[in-house]
């Protein structure tokens, strides 16, 4: 004999419904970005065959080791993530999962965002100049500096931009250069005043120069805590806040004192 029971067939019910909305949401787009680590690129070198710093107006020097600014490939502004690429991304090490609207301004178009983007960076140039000269006073007066850096957006890479403009027009300040040699990567914003500022996304970044051979991995004190998150093996943190004080601890590395840690 089959007994009908009331409760039963409720939660028959709030079960399937349960289930359908959880299938449902598997595939329904949410507000997220999905973020892996990103190319790099040597501020001392050449991108796309022109150089990434061109000086005139002054003497410039002849540099070695790498300064490798570092980046995050996101899924784009219009890209729908689901609910499995979530999931998928949140147990890997080699992904991070973050809300859109941190990734890009929201209430844009992709080609408004992308212009937004492009702007920021060309921003984080200026200031970028305007530090390392501040920095370098007199001994950089009739510098003229051009950055060029293609299909990159934001303002992330200003601090390596101005180490790249100093160590190209001033090295140490004893006539050896800034990296001691060293492959160093790093990333913060900066302002014409020189002070770093945090920038997100560090975990990824430092697997990113981790995987272009940085062994140095210069970061904004702020972000030591995040830094250190799955931190690739031989990889040397170094908090920074001023562009004086990333200068004044590469100098102490190269002479093998001691340099400040995360």
């Amino acid at each position: 004999m089959l007994l009908r029971n009331p409760r039963f067939r409720v939660l028959s019910v709030c079960t399937v419904i349960v289930l359908a909305l959880l299938g449902s949401a598997a595939f329904a787009p949410l507000p997220f970005s999905v973020a892996q680590p990103g190319l790099t690129a040597d501020v001392l070198g050449n991108d796309k065959g022109q150089p990434v710093i061109t000086i005139t107006g002054e003497p410039v020097r002849k540099t070695s080791g790498q300064l490798r600014m570092v980046t995050i490939e996101a899924t784009g502004p219009s890209t729908d993530v689901d609910l499995g690429q979530v999931a998928d991304a949140w147990f890997r090490t080699d992904r991070a999962v973050m809300p859109r609207d941190a990734v890009y301004p929201s209430g844009g178009s992709d080609k408004q965002i992308e212009q937004h983007n492009l702007d920021e960076m060309t921003a984080s140039q200026n200031s970028a100049t305007q530090a390392a000269l501040s920095y370098l006073g007199g001994r950089a007066d009739k510098a003229k500096v051009t950055l060029h850096l293609a299909d990159v957006g934001g303002p992330s890479a200003g601090l390596l931009f101005s180490l790249g403009i100093v160590d190209k027009l001033d090295g140490n300040g004893a006539g050896g250069d800034l990296t001691g040699g060293r492959t160093i990567a790093g990333t913060g914003t900066i302002s014409a005043d020189g002070t770093v500022g945090a920038v997100g996304g560090v975990a990824l970044k430092t697997q990113s120069a981790a995987r272009d051979g940085a062994t140095v991995f210069l970061v904004p004190k702020a972000e030591c805590s995040d830094a250190r998150s799955g931190l690739p093996h031989g990889l040397r943190l170094i908090p920074v806040t001023t562009l004086k004080g990333a200068v004044s601890s590469l100098d102490a590395l190269r002479k093998g004192a001691s340099v400040p840690s995360c």
